[in-house]
């Protein structure tokens, strides 16, 4: 996949998030909780992912599904239906800027941890990294703090 694609698949992803929690506060006003919208969301998913999985794979993508489980298997979906609540949370509490600027920026110093991590050691261009780093979090602050 050429770089652009990436770049335009990313950004298409970045704006389908931001509709996605629009339309998830929104549906929140009327649901007596926050679960009712993260189970809808969930369900919608999973029945689009299994509509693809049997057009691509047939009954064979659910018999890998059952052999290549394993119990830490569950952390990912866990983990995602907790974003997908903290998003919410977020966009009711203190709108859709404040949110993002508050995940874009943790999402990068862990992400930057998770590089060193991985690789044993500092990404060759730290010093830019650390220093883009440190003024996306001086932006999230600057977008916070205007709204507070």
């Amino acid at each position: 996949m050429a770089i652009l694609s990436i770049l335009g698949l990313l950004i298409a992803a970045g704006a389908a998030l931001v509709v996605q929690n629009a339309l998830m506060v929104r549906m929140n006003e009327t649901a007596s909780t926050t679960l009712i919208i993260l189970v809808t969301n969930s369900a919608v998913g999973l029945a689009a992912l299994t509509t693809l999985l049997l057009t691509k794979s047939g009954f064979a993508g659910f018999i890998e599904i059952i052999a290549e489980f394993r119990v830490w298997s569950i952390l990912p979906g866990l983990l995602g239906s907790f974003f997908v609540f903290a998003s919410i949370t977020g966009y009711q509490r203190l709108g859709a800027a404040s949110t993002i600027a508050i995940l874009i920026a943790s999402q990068l110093v862990f992400g930057l941890t998770a590089d060193m991590i991985k690789t044993n050691s500092a990404p060759q261009n730290a010093p830019f990294a650390i220093a883009g780093a440190v003024l996306l979090i001086i932006g999230a602050v600057l977008v916070v703090f205007k709204r507070i």
